[in-house]
């Protein structure tokens, strides 16, 4: 029996090294894959996508992010500005989605005294406001037809026209799109314009869902985990094996974000 009993405390402390080891081992990992602050991966696709993003932060080329919600598009577009000619100025990201229809034209592009009911002052719009920064448009697929050609204006002529104004007002600012629908079904089915689409496109970066990439979530894992021990004031060390490899079998339909959670 006491054999037995010394055997099984070995055991247990050779498993407690083991896993100590393996969170040193996830640690170097995460520094050596984490090219960016906020972006966690080791998969060829990863990494590619941190090489592209690289390459595109310094040019003035308009990018579309793509890929299923979650899986960290606006991390990504801020990633861009903070590599950008234009890290000194404002991020500005706009939910396409959040903002209602008859108050978009306005939002975006700003307004003059009197041009609708209880616009009591002239107001500067979004474009305005990230002026010599990034607008960053998320969920650009929801945007309403009757305002893509003003969209696809400023784009092409660096300028935008606020609600009940004659004159043009010049922007200076990079635009980074992003959804997660397929645009060229959008296209093809007549609920996106085709020249708007090309013009948003210029450099598509494409972010693969979490359940296609699964050599990325122990990463992942742990560098949510030491994130999370900063913001809380823990110090939680980590998962067991039994719950790496349950994480590791979930289908992540929410993506990093559901991770996070």
């Amino acid at each position: 029996l006491l054999i037995d009993d010394v055997l099984h405390r070995v055991r247990r402390l050779l498993e407690h090294k083991r896993q100590v080891w393996e969170i040193q081992f996830l640690r170097r990992e995460v520094s050596k894959h984490f090219n960016f602050d906020g972006m966690v991966g080791r998969s060829p696709v990863m990494q590619e996508l941190f090489e592209l993003t690289k390459k595109v932060a310094p040019t003035n080329a308009t990018v579309l992010i793509t890929g299923e919600s979650g899986v960290g598009k606006e991390v990504i577009a801020r990633l861009i500005h903070a590599h950008s000619q234009q890290k000194d100025h404002v991020f500005l990201p706009v939910n396409c989605s959040a903002i209602p229809e008859t108050l978009l034209e306005s939002q975006l592009f700003g307004h003059t005294k009197g041009s609708f009911t209880g616009a009591v002052g002239s107001q500067d719009g979004l474009f305005q406001r990230a002026r010599g920064g990034t607008i960053f448009l998320d969920e650009i697929g929801e945007m309403p037809l009757t305002l893509q050609p003003k969209l696809l204006r400023a784009i092409e002529e660096r300028e935008v026209l606020p609600v009940g104004a004659t004159t043009p007002v010049k922007i200076d600012i990079r635009i980074i799109a992003a959804t997660n629908r397929d645009l060229k079904k959008e296209v093809e089915e007549g609920r996106f314009r085709e020249d708007l689409y090309y013009r948003l496109n210029v450099i598509e970066l494409h972010i693969l869902p979490l359940r296609e990439r699964r050599e990325d979530i122990p990463l992942l894992v742990d560098y949510l985990i030491q994130r999370h021990n900063r913001d809380m004031k823990k110090a939680y060390k980590g998962v067991d094996n039994a719950t790496m490899k349950q994480l590791m079998s979930l289908s992540w339909k929410g993506n990093v974000r559901e991770l996070d959670n």
